[in-house]
Protein backbone atom coordinates (compact mmCIF):
# COMPACT_ATOMS: atom_id res chain seq x y z
CA UNK A 1 0.00 0.00 0.00
CA UNK A 2 2.82 2.29 0.75
CA UNK A 3 4.20 1.43 -2.69
CA UNK A 4 1.53 3.58 -4.22
CA UNK A 5 2.99 6.80 -2.57
CA UNK A 6 6.67 6.05 -2.29
CA UNK A 7 7.35 5.28 -5.89
CA UNK A 8 5.31 8.59 -7.43
CA UNK A 9 7.15 10.64 -4.38
CA UNK A 10 10.45 9.53 -5.33
CA UNK A 11 10.77 9.95 -8.68
CA UNK A 12 9.47 13.65 -8.35
CA UNK A 13 12.54 14.45 -5.74
CA UNK A 14 14.58 12.60 -8.22
CA UNK A 15 13.41 14.94 -11.18
CA UNK A 16 13.43 17.79 -8.86
CA UNK A 17 17.12 16.82 -8.10
CA UNK A 18 18.30 16.53 -11.74
CA UNK A 19 16.49 19.60 -13.05
CA UNK A 20 18.21 21.54 -10.24
CA UNK A 21 21.51 21.69 -11.41
CA UNK A 22 20.68 22.66 -14.76
CA UNK A 23 18.54 25.42 -13.24
CA UNK A 24 21.10 26.74 -11.65
CA UNK A 25 23.83 26.41 -14.55
CA UNK A 26 21.53 28.33 -16.66
CA UNK A 27 20.95 30.86 -13.66
CA UNK A 28 24.71 31.52 -13.62
CA UNK A 29 25.47 31.89 -17.03
CA UNK A 30 22.24 34.18 -17.50
CA UNK A 31 23.70 36.49 -15.01
CA UNK A 32 27.09 36.65 -17.50
CA UNK A 33 24.99 37.63 -20.72
CA UNK A 34 24.05 40.38 -21.97
CA UNK A 35 22.73 39.12 -25.25
CA UNK A 36 18.80 38.57 -24.87
CA UNK A 37 18.70 35.92 -27.82
CA UNK A 38 21.99 34.15 -26.68
CA UNK A 39 19.72 33.37 -23.32
CA UNK A 40 16.86 32.35 -25.34
CA UNK A 41 19.22 30.04 -27.46
CA UNK A 42 20.85 28.64 -23.91
CA UNK A 43 17.32 27.61 -22.84
CA UNK A 44 16.80 25.88 -25.52
CA UNK A 45 19.78 24.11 -25.33
CA UNK A 46 18.70 22.86 -21.92
CA UNK A 47 14.76 21.55 -23.17
CA UNK A 48 14.73 18.23 -23.62
CA UNK A 49 11.69 17.39 -25.09
CA UNK A 50 11.50 16.92 -28.64
CA UNK A 51 10.07 19.43 -31.65
CA UNK A 52 9.92 16.67 -33.98
CA UNK A 53 6.38 15.25 -34.37
CA UNK A 54 5.82 11.22 -33.08
CA UNK A 55 6.60 8.17 -35.38
CA UNK A 56 3.51 6.47 -35.76
CA UNK A 57 5.77 3.57 -38.06
CA UNK A 58 8.59 3.10 -35.02
CA UNK A 59 5.87 2.99 -31.99
CA UNK A 60 4.04 0.09 -33.96
CA UNK A 61 6.85 -1.65 -34.69
CA UNK A 62 7.48 -1.57 -31.05
CA UNK A 63 4.31 -2.30 -29.85
CA UNK A 64 3.54 -5.09 -32.29
CA UNK A 65 7.19 -7.04 -31.01
CA UNK A 66 5.55 -6.13 -26.89
CA UNK A 67 2.68 -8.30 -28.16
CA UNK A 68 4.68 -11.19 -29.82
CA UNK A 69 6.78 -11.25 -26.61
CA UNK A 70 3.46 -11.41 -24.39
CA UNK A 71 1.99 -14.02 -26.99
CA UNK A 72 4.96 -16.30 -26.61
CA UNK A 73 5.39 -15.68 -23.09
CA UNK A 74 1.65 -16.45 -22.45
CA UNK A 75 2.09 -19.85 -25.20
CA UNK A 76 5.05 -21.24 -23.10
CA UNK A 77 4.48 -19.98 -19.24
CA UNK A 78 1.62 -18.47 -18.41
CA UNK A 79 -1.53 -19.33 -20.43
CA UNK A 80 -4.24 -18.29 -22.51
CA UNK A 81 -5.09 -15.34 -20.84
CA UNK A 82 -1.27 -13.65 -21.50
CA UNK A 83 -1.82 -14.99 -24.93
CA UNK A 84 -4.93 -12.75 -25.80
CA UNK A 85 -3.52 -9.92 -23.76
CA UNK A 86 -0.42 -10.13 -26.45
CA UNK A 87 -2.81 -10.75 -29.37
CA UNK A 88 -4.63 -7.54 -28.22
CA UNK A 89 -1.10 -5.22 -28.00
CA UNK A 90 0.14 -6.71 -31.36
CA UNK A 91 -3.28 -5.75 -32.83
CA UNK A 92 -2.79 -1.77 -31.54
CA UNK A 93 1.07 -1.96 -32.77
CA UNK A 94 -0.48 -3.27 -36.07
CA UNK A 95 -3.52 -0.33 -35.81
CA UNK A 96 -0.43 2.40 -35.20
CA UNK A 97 2.25 0.70 -37.82
CA UNK A 98 -1.33 1.29 -40.64
CA UNK A 99 -1.90 4.35 -39.03
CA UNK A 100 1.53 5.87 -39.63
CA UNK A 101 1.34 5.23 -43.34
CA UNK A 102 -1.89 6.52 -43.41
CA UNK A 103 -0.83 9.68 -42.15
CA UNK A 104 2.53 11.21 -42.90
CA UNK A 105 3.76 13.39 -40.06
CA UNK A 106 7.58 14.86 -40.89
CA UNK A 107 7.87 17.69 -43.12
CA UNK A 108 9.36 15.86 -46.01
CA UNK A 109 6.67 13.57 -45.90
CA UNK A 110 3.80 16.09 -46.10
CA UNK A 111 5.59 17.88 -49.04
CA UNK A 112 5.76 14.65 -51.13
CA UNK A 113 2.63 13.62 -50.19
CA UNK A 114 1.62 16.83 -51.49
CA UNK A 115 3.85 17.16 -54.56
CA UNK A 116 2.22 13.37 -55.51
CA UNK A 117 -1.12 15.15 -55.11
CA UNK A 118 -0.75 17.58 -57.32
CA UNK A 119 1.03 15.75 -59.97
CA UNK A 120 -2.62 13.60 -60.24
Amino acid sequence: MLTGIIIPLSVFIWLYFEGKGKRKTALEIAKHLDDPSKLEELLGIFEERKKEPIDYRRNGVITIFVGIGLLLLGFVALGKVLEGVGALVSAIGLGTLIAGYLYPNTGKELTDAVENFEKK
